[in-house]
């Protein structure tokens, strides 16, 4: 009998290999903001995918990349940015 070497590499994985570790939950977290942003922003542009925009779906994403250009300028004023040379 044969076992399959995926079956196999399954069975030996340790615990804390499975899942994100603290650290990168912790990393998630900091960056929610901007990944809540970015998915309110990609919401309004799908809306408005098979149409023509209106007044109201032009606010919309301007108001979605207003919020997302803010969450991203707070987080890099959080942790600083290294200088751009």
């Amino acid at each position: 009998m044969t076992v399959n070497r995926t079956v196999r590499r399954l069975r030996t994985v340790p615990d804390e290999e499975i899942g994100p570790s603290a650290a990168e939950l912790d990393a998630i977290e900091v960056e929610w903001p901007v990944i809540a942003a970015d998915v309110e922003l990609l919401d309004a542009r799908i809306a408005v995918l098979d149409r023509v925009p209106t007044e109201v779906d032009r606010q919309r994403i301007r108001r979605a990349h207003r919020r997302l250009l803010s969450a991203r300028r707070e987080l890099a004023n959080r942790f600083g940015t290294p200088e751009v040379a």
